[in-house]
């Protein structure tokens, strides 16, 4: 019997949805093997159903127009998927707090005052 690659569909057909966490980790071709406890990313958490309705408003660019003719179905049921889903993934922080040699940098500069500069460096800006 050849053994082959498990798609995360599969994976998540055999999991029936209840948690897990990977193990163990191959580099292809490279012979590396990295051990440890993995979570998968959370849109490979996703079920089959919400990880092609994600797959497909990617490839529609977000045009809710475009899912309605591809699923058949209203603009509050897109709508409504969409919040559902959103829910269940966190929001990650793409605008990183300044460090503090550019909160000092901008205070001698006169572009923040001294209270910003201490909110922004407490974490309250």
């Amino acid at each position: 019997m050849t053994e082959r690659a498990m798609d995360w569909q599969e994976l998540t057909d055999l999991t029936r949805g209840r948690p897990f966490v990977v193990e163990r980790v191959r580099l292809e071709g490279s012979g590396v093997v990295i051990e440890g406890e993995f979570e998968l990313p959370q849109l490979a958490q996703l079920g089959v159903e919400e990880q092609v309705f994600v797959t497909a408003f990617v490839r529609c660019h977000g045009s809710i127009k475009e899912m309605e003719r591809i699923f058949g179905v209203s603009y509050p049921t897109i709508k409504s998927r969409l919040n559902r889903i959103a829910q269940t993934l966190d929001f990650v922080e793409t605008d990183p707090a300044p460090s503090r040699a550019e909160v000092i940098a901008r205070l001698r500069r006169g572009e923040i005052t001294a209270q910003q500069a201490l909110a922004e460096l407490d974490g309250g800006a």
